[in-house]
């Protein structure tokens, strides 16, 4: 289930991203000779006009076969050269390039839309200004620091800290696995880190909730690990539940994605820059397997979740494909900038070959990326 989920979501995401190509080079009067999803034997495929449509049993990617993107003798003076990509002005070009990320871009917004219209689960302060409509606050453990007091002891990323126990009787009320009740007034999270300093280096209990199971662990909090405090290793978020009225949901949604735009920027820029130094960590970056990973377990945890998931996998293909790499839109962008730039156009046999290499050199990358999930899984 876990594989045929992760292939719809893949499958959508990339018809989105060529849906904007198509349409954006058929409103420019642009030929197109062939919309496709996937790659390798062919599954299914009809012909409407002058564009074949089809479906390819392999589903990593896709295409959009626009007249004249890779130059030829035909394209640039053949019979139908007005209707070619290669012919065209170059804003034009650029734009018929970049509406692939834009309509990544605008597909996780509505899915944005639809989480916050229909409730889900949010960093509280970011959406104080909806405290009225908050349900279920509660303290998110939201990392966990590897052979720490906490991991020792089995509290993972996703727990829920329900109460700390600030009595004498907390380490007795842990050891004979004591649930509280409810009737607790929510604690927050410098709440709880104040009591964990508070008991030095005694045993503190935890009433955590995991798939909505509950008990109570005790953990011994140790120096070191913040400067001038005790703490048991990890970090905590205040979330609640929350459904936004749909107008404001548009607005929400709209800033989310601009948020989110920004943080994969800025992740994907520092990966970048430490390939360039020497020290990528790939620990960060997830390939096809690990992805997949990713989609299941958030299938698991219910479709708001998964629209999540699939809202920030949309915005990564986007930020990725801006990327001024051969055989990626931004590519193809930067040449159409020098274009501009020098008022000439880049030959074609120069520009195809170092597309083609470009697309190998991401293969390649993806393979590796590939090879450490599966060690990661077997692992």
């Amino acid at each position: 289930m876990t594989v045929i989920i992760f292939l719809i979501v893949l499958a959508v995401l990339i018809f989105v991203h060529e849906l904007g190509h198509f349409l954006a080079a058929r409103a420019f009067g642009i030929r197109v000779d062939a919309f496709k999803i996937g790659f390798g034997p062919k599954l299914f495929k009809c012909k409407r006009g002058e564009t074949e449509y089809g479906l390819n049993l392999i589903p990593f990617g896709g295409y959009v076969k626009i007249f004249g993107e890779d130059p030829d003798a035909a394209s640039t003076s053949g019979p139908d050269a007005a209707r070619s990509f290669v012919n065209k002005a170059r804003w034009k070009q650029a734009i018929v390039l970049v509406s692939g990320v834009l309509f990544n871009f605008i597909f996780a917004w509505l899915l944005y839309i639809i989480v916050f219209a229909s409730g889900t689960t949010v960093a509280a302060d970011d959406f104080r200004r909806y405290a009225d409509s908050f349900k279920d606050e509660r303290v998110m453990v939201t990392y966990v620091m590897p052979d720490s007091p906490a991991d020792k002891v089995g509290l993972k990323y996703g727990d829920i800290i329900r109460y700390v126990e600030t009595t004498a009787m907390n380490v007795v009320r842990a050891r004979s696995a004591y649930v509280p009740t409810d009737e607790r007034k929510k604690q927050s999270v410098e709440e709880i880190q104040d009591i964990v300093n508070s008991f030095g280096n005694k045993p503190v209990a935890f009433e955590f909730e995991r798939n909505k199971s509950r008990n109570t662990i005790g953990v011994t909090p140790v120096g070191g690990l913040v400067e001038g405090k005790y703490a048991i290793g990890i970090a905590m978020k205040d979330i609640a539940d929350v459904r936004i009225p749909f107008g404001f949901a548009i607005w929400e949604g709209f800033r989310y994605t601009l948020v989110m735009i920004r943080e994969t920027a800025v992740a994907l820029y520092t990966f970048i820059a430490n390939i360039v130094i020497g020290q990528p960590d790939f620990a960060d970056v997830a390939g096809p397997i690990g992805i997949a990973g990713i989609v299941g377990s958030a299938a698991k945890m219910g479709m708001t979740y998964l629209l999540m998931i699939t809202a920030i996998i949309s915005i990564n293909l986007g930020v990725v494909n801006l990327i001024p790499f051969p055989a990626l839109d931004g590519g193809r962008i930067l040449f159409v900038a020098i274009e501009s730039a020098t008022r000439r156009r880049i030959p074609a046999k120069f520009s195809n070959i170092v597309n083609f290499v470009g697309f190998a050199l991401l293969m390649i990358l993806m393979v590796v990326v590939t090879f450490k999930d599966i060690v990661k899984i077997w692992r």
